[in-house]
């Protein structure tokens, strides 16, 4: 059975749905005389404790399938990306075929051959609005060892989606028992209702898809666009992988000018003998980054490697001029990867075309944070060491 991305038409504008942004005018108070003779008062030092429980993402890390948005109310009007993979990543959904070079509309376009589980499965995502009419199924891209499905909640419901989203993994584990393991449907102890304790209980048997999902919510114009794309792209993204292993692999242990890295692509590109380090000034007028830009291009078009964290805009504009030419770069990043990481968009065919290297020295982190001006010197000097070839 043949699958390709299935979504449904939107007869309104989609971006009108999102709750309209509160803006509070700002205030300021001015002390009144009294108080502007009085001394400052000496400011107690905050507590440890007290700095870790209030600071961003404070307490324990949890694993993006079980992470789920702060104080967002998830009974209410939004739209979400939802992404749910198998237990143990078995490809017991379907198989990719196809090639990833292959055109759009050719019989070699790349899309997954759905299994009769599979396929059950995807006519069990397009059945939730007759359980839930609250919630329309906008879109739904299956793979082999997950799915990535577009939900809109259009109106308030009684419970959180996650109960909605909990009666669709029921029912699709009644058809893997059927299917694969050839018993009937039974509420086995991993699914008793009640209290139990969840800690290191066997989660092996019985269930289809791995215990809980991500979710992405819709917050910008344009975003749901990109969504499809992304939808769209997965099984050529897949193929990719499977055709260049070695580039879309995550490699741990990189050693490389005295620093071990993690890295994702052609790592041949630290053995060019012509490694160039592009670092700007924040300082440069547009004239002069103009003129780096084409001095830099001059040399990687001679076989130069252009190397960069890519911080400042004159080394962002040097690097994204070279990378739309085609040109060999080294990026270096401040996050890490996960076991599963994969660059994306272009990135992912730049590395294919071993164009493209990624490295980053540091351990991956959850967090969204801003990089630090250590971290940006530390990045720019391993740049030039790797130039260097210390």
């Amino acid at each position: 059975m043949k699958f390709a991305l299935q979504r449904y038409a939107f007869p309104f504008d989609y971006f009108s749905f999102l709750p309209k942004i509160r803006t509070f005018a700002a205030v300021k108070y001015v002390a009144l005389p009294t108080q502007q003779k009085n001394k400052k008062k000496k400011k107690t030092p905050m507590k440890k404790e007290t700095f870790e429980a209030q600071r961003a993402f404070a307490g324990e890390k949890k694993p993006s399938m079980l992470r789920r948005c702060v104080g967002h109310d998830y009974t209410g009007r939004q739209m979400y990306m939802i992404t749910m993979v198998t237990e143990g990543r078995r490809p017991l959904l379907g198989e990719v075929a196809g090639r990833s070079d292959a055109p759009e509309g050719s019989p070699d376009q790349p899309h997954i051959e759905l299994t009769e589980l599979g396929q059950r499965v995807a006519d069990e995502w397009w059945a939730t609005s007759q359980h839930h009419p609250e919630i329309e199924v906008v879109a739904l891209q299956m793979m082999p060892d997950h799915l990535h499905g577009i939900l809109f909640v259009k109106e308030k419901m009684e419970a959180p989606l996650g109960m909605a989203l909990r009666g669709f993994k029921q029912s699709c584990n009644r058809h893997y028992r059927e299917l694969v393991l050839g018993v009937p449907h039974v509420a086995l102890a991993t699914q008793q209702t009640g209290p139990r304790n969840r800690r290191g209980e066997d989660r092996s048997h019985g269930l289809l898809f791995a215990r809980g999902y991500n979710d992405r919510l819709l917050l910008r114009a344009g975003q749901l666009d990109t969504w499809f794309r992304y939808l769209a792209d997965n099984p050529r993204r897949l193929l990719m992988k499977r055709e260049h292993p070695d580039l879309f692999r995550v490699q741990r242990n990189l050693q490389a000018a005295g620093f071990t890295f993690s890295a994702i692509g052609n790592r041949f590109l630290l053995d060019r003998p012509v490694r160039l380090q592009v670092q700007c000034s924040r300082r440069l007028t547009e004239e002069e980054i103009q003129a780096k830009v084409a001095e830099c291009l001059a040399a990687a078009r001679q076989g130069a490697v252009l190397v960069s964290p890519a911080i400042s805009p004159g080394e962002k504009a040097v690097m994204r001029a070279a990378f739309d030419e085609g040109l060999p770069l080294v990026y270096l990043q401040e996050n890490g990867f996960t076991d599963l990481a994969k660059p994306g968009g272009k990135r992912m065919e730049a590395c294919a075309r071993g164009q493209f290297l990624i490295l980053a020295p540091w351990e991956h982190h959850n967090e969204q944070l801003t990089i630090r001006r250590g971290q940006c010197l530390a990045l720019n000097d391993i740049a030039r060491k790797l130039c260097e070839g210390r």
